[in-house]
């Protein structure tokens, strides 16, 4: 039975991708709930039941009360007891299958299902963000947010169908109940309903706001924890222990600051609430007896207004948390979708094809990107790399030559200009062909918090074990990967390499890194700084593997140690977003231009500059 009902709704049914989802709550809420409609209707429908079953217990209970107290025990019997007996046939089966199929519904259709959902779609849309939006924000803060948002949605959902729904569904059969009884009985109702319902409207006003701004410090919280977690070697190297808690402190206090003005307004309404309960039972109780003393109401009917308004007096409670847990969690879901519900801005175009790869040949035309800023990026860059022609970049740090890299792989979008591969505008072909297409090995060597394994074959999954191995052993990586050990006892090439490859040493990340390239096999391969973490000997084994790997395919290489790109056909200086130097290494020595003092000036064969970036 459980199985039915939880695959009512398949979490990862197929949808429409949104690059632009809605901004506002309502319509994002909805966007997200368009498989659970039939299931809420369902959920509405039977939550309105089980509140009719139990106001109907409690006017039956004052039918109880005045057959009993009107005639003997036999004569009671005898006229009612197929009644009696019937009404608790119902009470032992209806009223448990209804509450089962209600719980049922909420427990196992909508909260394991909705959650779900949300955070799978939610991380669907974040991944599909381009790598300048996640450098803007911490990813402690959007992990955070992607994982506190969906079960805030789901437990919102919740309330409405268990405590909402109900609630409402309960106040309209009381109202029903105490009018069939006496219509006078409403008054004191009617009185008290208006007050709750502006303590609740007051109440509700303030806590959407005050939940979304404690949601928003306990995500900087995350953020700046995480940021310090991350960076630990950072921190430990330069003794900013007490920085960094100083740096957290701040951030904790001001969650600390929020949520203590959040929970001013539960005091204020659990305060006022037992007040307006106090009038209630007064008022209804006393109207009752008043009326039972006149001789207009029966002691049934005091029994069930006496009963009615001890359960409303309980349930008021229930439903005010019900309400503010509601809107506290919208107030999160809110919070949430400054991160989830923020545009794509870096898209395919309509009707990208992929790109169709046949000789290599990579043109940056006229190609101008400044990271909206004044200094920085590149200006106006010509350049032709020949189909399996090797050219090698350098220049100072933030001279552009990365930029020209992210701008190739379309991380970002250049401000004006575009670049070509094999004539083909990449802004015009789908990004997951153009990067199948290109093998990039970085400075920059972070690994997966996976096994060694699954980060080489992160390259081409679908290589075989031979492969792997053979890929492994050419990045000069096989030897110390079969030494591996980590703390579960996993070993060799099952050993998890922990978070960003923290395990291993710099130069046994970029072999690794090296290897997961040379079994992707691209036919277009970046290398910036690929060797910039090895020893000299290792540098020089692998140097030969990837003059080998170069053969036939079209290589852009930077590299601040000019020895390892004189070999190249080219070499292309890079000044302050410009090209100002191009030819063979033994032309531009001749030259006596930039390269040629860049290569004086190597000690160690590395350029020194004056400037970092």
């Amino acid at each position: 039975m459980f199985r039915l009902f939880e695959n009512l709704v398949d979490p990862y049914t197929p949808y429409e991708v949104d690059d632009t989802p809605p901004r506002k709550l309502w319509p994002f809420i909805r966007a997200y709930s368009r498989p659970f409609g039939r299931v809420f209707v369902w959920t509405a429908l039977t939550s309105v039941l089980v509140a009719a079953v139990e106001i109907g217990l409690i006017a039956y209970m004052g039918r109880v009360v005045d057959l009993l107290s009107g005639d003997d025990p036999a004569t009671v019997w005898a006229l009612h007891g197929t009644e009696l007996i019937l009404v608790a046939v119902a009470i032992l089966t209806v009223r448990p299958l209804l509450q089962a199929l209600n719980v049922a519904l909420l427990n196992q259709s909508i909260m394991p299902n909705y959650a779900t959902l949300w955070r799978w779609r939610a991380h669907s849309h974040v991944m599909r963000q381009s790598v300048g939006w996640f450098e803007n924000d911490f990813a402690g803060r959007i992990a955070n947010r992607i994982m506190q948002t969906p079960p805030a949605a789901g437990e919102a959902v919740f309330q409405a169908f268990d405590a909402i729904t109900f609630a409402l569904a309960y106040l309209v059969g009381a109202a029903v109940l105490l009018f069939d009884a006496d219509p006078l009985l409403l008054v004191p109702m009617a009185v008290w309903l208006g007050l709750y319902a502006f303590l609740v409207r007051w109440t509700m006003r303030r806590i959407g706001a005050a939940s979304k701004a404690a949601s928003d410090a306990r995500s900087t919280v995350t953020g700046r924890v995480v940021d310090s977690y991350t960076n630990i070697h950072a921190v430990k190297l330069f003794a900013h222990h007490d920085r960094e808690l100083a740096y957290g402190r701040e951030a904790i206090e001001g969650a600390r600051t929020t949520f203590q003005t959040e929970m001013r307004l539960y005091t204020i309404m659990d305060v006022s609430l037992v007040l307006l309960n106090g009038l209630l039972i007064v008022g209804v109780v006393g109207w009752a007896i008043w009326l039972w003393m006149t001789g207009t109401a029966s002691v049934g009917v005091v029994a069930a207004a006496t009963a009615l308004t001890l359960r409303l007096n309980a349930m008021t409670g229930w439903i005010m948390w019900a309400l503010s847990s509601f809107f506290r969690n919208l107030g999160v879901v809110a919070e949430g979708m400054e991160t989830i519900a923020q545009p794509i801005a870096l898209t395919d175009a309509p009707g990208a094809k992929p790109l169709r790869l046949t000789a290599g040949e990579v043109r940056f035309d006229r190609l101008t990107h400044r990271y909206g800023r004044d200094r920085g990026g590149v200006e106006g860059i010509d350049l032709i790399v020949h189909p399996g022609e090797k050219v090698g970049l350098i220049g100072r740090s933030g001279a552009g030559k990365s930029t020209l890299v992210k701008l190739l792989l379309r991380f970002y979008d250049p401000d004006r200009g575009r670049i070509l591969i094999d004539g083909q505008d990449i802004a015009g072909v789908t990004q997951s062909s153009l990067r199948r297409a290109i093998g990039m090995v970085s400075q920059d060597s972070a690994l997966l918090h996976r096994s060694v394994r699954d980060n080489i074959l992160y390259g081409r999954p679908d290589a075989t074990e031979a492969q792997m191995i053979a890929a492994a052993k050419r990045a000069e990586a096989h030897e110390f990967i079969l030494e591996l050990e980590d703390l579960e006892g996993r070993r060799g090439y099952d050993a998890h390499v922990g978070e960003r490859g923290v395990k291993l040493s710099g130069g046994q990340r970029q072999r690794i890194t090296l290897a997961r390239v040379m079994l992707k096999d691209a036919p277009i391969l970046v290398l910036d700084e690929a060797t910039s973490a090895l020893d000299s000997e290792v540098e020089a084994a692998i140097q030969q593997t990837l003059f080998g790997v170069m053969e036939g395919k079209t290589v852009i290489a930077i590299a601040h140690r000019l020895s390892t790109i004189a070999q190249l056909d080219r070499i292309v200086v890079i000044d302050d977003g410009r090209i100002v130097e191009d030819g063979p290494h033994a032309m531009l020595l001749a030259r006596g231009g930039l390269y040629a003092q860049f290569w004086a000036r190597q000690s160690g064969g590395f350029i020194h500059t004056e400037e970092a970036g």
